[in-house]
């Protein structure tokens, strides 16, 4: 069940809505003007409350449920509790985002900037944006149209950044380039300078950072994450790409399209990542290396060397999954002995 206090909530929304939103079928078309309040797991459902079901495993609970809908597959339809109102589509977790945008908004503060925002007289402000308090925008920004850049954000000198976006509270952003559509968290560090030190007469050097960090069209960029700009070659994430919370990328990396890198994976410099990577939490990369499109590399693995597109790898240092299985099988069992 949501909690309706941090939400604005389309209420009385009749199943014929759910069936048009989701794309589903309403089994018994003469239910098309029941009403549903709320959307609510298998379990918890009841009342005029909406449920999901979309996994075979969970064909037993399917027998109990008390919602007063159900949205599942054709092939599952079966399993459900006779009482309970059906509609199918081939994918319901599609239905379930579908019907969630549609039913539950933010609730988000009017266009406008704050008369806290300190804004750059140089700095160029789009149409329909929303500035939150203690914003500091810095000389010759620019932000496009429909932004909301959130309380205490610090944008630098010269950035960019396109229309759509949200900057969320406390994020900082410096020498960078970000296209539209994009959701930067709060406290994510965009831009920062490089991890980059030469040893000089026995004494660490900082080596200047002198990239940017170039952010494609529709990405994610998850809370407390960080990317740092290029030594000399700029950071690049792709489009499309997804970062997850806590994540670090360091120097001249580049991701390509949509990447999809979860919490606490750290990359080190100068990698390049294909098309559709996907790297599980906690993996690490050493730097320098090239992973080919498609590749997945499953959770805390470590990555050593190059690898070529298609693979999918798991252990540290990482190899093939199932050579990976194979190395757990041989320990098993020759450690029983």
């Amino acid at each position: 069940m949501v909690d309706k206090n941090f939400y604005n909530v389309k209420e009385n929304v009749t199943l014929a809505q759910v069936a048009e939103v989701t794309g589903a079928v309403l089994t018994d078309s003469s239910k098309a003007d029941e009403i549903i309040n709320d959307i609510a797991t298998m379990a918890s459902a009841t009342g005029d409350e909406l449920c999901f079901f979309y996994d075979r495993k969970n064909k037993a609970k399917a027998g109990e449920i008390k919602a007063k809908a159900c949205v599942t597959t054709e092939d599952l339809k079966q399993f459900v509790a006779p009482e309970v109102i059906i509609l199918t589509c081939d994918d319901p977790k599609v239905a379930f985002v579908k019907l969630n945008e549609f039913m539950y908004a933010e609730k988000v503060a009017e266009n406008g900037i704050d008369v806290s925002a300190k804004i750059a007289t140089s700095a160029k402000i789009g149409k329909d944006c929303f500035i939150g308090a203690n914003v500091v925008i810095d000389e010759n920004v620019v932000i496009g149209d429909n932004c909301r850049i959130e309380a205490n954000v610090v944008i630098a000198h010269d950035c960019k950044i396109g229309n759509n976006c949200r900057i969320g509270n406390g994020a900082s952003i410096a020498y960078s380039i970000i296209g539209n559509n994009c959701y930067i968290y709060t406290g994510a560090r965009i831009g920062q300078d490089g991890f980059g030190f030469q040893l000089i007469n026995g004494q660490h050097h900082r080596i200047p950072q002198i990239g940017r960090v170039i952010i494609g069209n529709d990405v994610e960029i998850g809370a407390n994450s960080c990317i740092d700009r290029g030594a000399l070659d700029d950071t690049v994430i792709g489009d499309g790409s997804r970062i997850d919370n806590l994540v670090q990328i360091a120097h001249n990396d580049k991701l390509g399209r949509g990447c999809v890198v979860v919490a606490q994976v750290g990359i080190a410099g100068s990698c390049t990542l294909g098309d559709y990577v996907v790297l599980g939490g906690q993996v690490g990369l050493a730097d320098h290396l090239n992973i080919g499109s498609g590749v997945q590399i499953a959770a805390q693995s470590g990555v050593m060397r190059d690898i070529e597109p298609g693979n999918v790898m798991m252990g540290s240092p990482c190899v093939p999954f199932k050579d990976f299985m194979r190395q757990v099988a041989f320990l098993q069992k020759n450690s029983k002995k």
